[in-house]
């Protein structure tokens, strides 16, 4: 069963999900907040997902950052909706900007580089791809 990450904006929520077998981390989408639960339901009559894992937005001390509210509201709203779900919090700091470098890297034009949606989408892959790493050495 497949894994699904998201990178929680209040704007967009960046989507990642592993392959079958957990070993790959794929960007799949990016998603406005107020669409989200019905694109899940559609995605989980195609694909079993075993768990949601949602970035956990964080300071560099390591307290809550400002949009730490708003991820909370989202992770109720997912366990509310999907209460079988198991859900799992990941530290979330450097995604973003681990997610800008590899895009600038990739070569792409400026464009696609300052598209916000391919931002996220990279970031949940990151984040999702961090979660795999750590599982590995559990």
């Amino acid at each position: 069963m497949r894994v699904m990450a998201f990178d929680y904006g209040t704007k967009r929520i960046g989507i990642a999900v592993t392959d079958p077998l957990q070993m790959i981390a794929n960007g799949l989408d990016t998603i406005h907040p107020k669409d989200i639960i019905e694109y899940l339901k559609k995605y989980l009559q195609r694909e079993q997902v075993e768990r949601f894992v949602v970035g956990d937005p964080k300071q560099m001390d390591g307290t809550p950052s400002q949009s730490a509210p708003h991820v909370k509201g989202f992770v109720t709203l997912l366990k509310k909706s999907f209460p079988d779900m198991p859900i799992e919090m990941l530290d979330e700091r450097f995604t973003s900007k681990m997610a800008s470098a590899a895009i600038l890297q990739s070569g792409v034009n400026k464009t696609t580089r300052q598209n916000k949606a391919l931002v996220d989408t990279v970031s949940a892959t990151i984040l999702l791809q961090s979660w795999l790493e750590r599982k590995a050495f559990l």
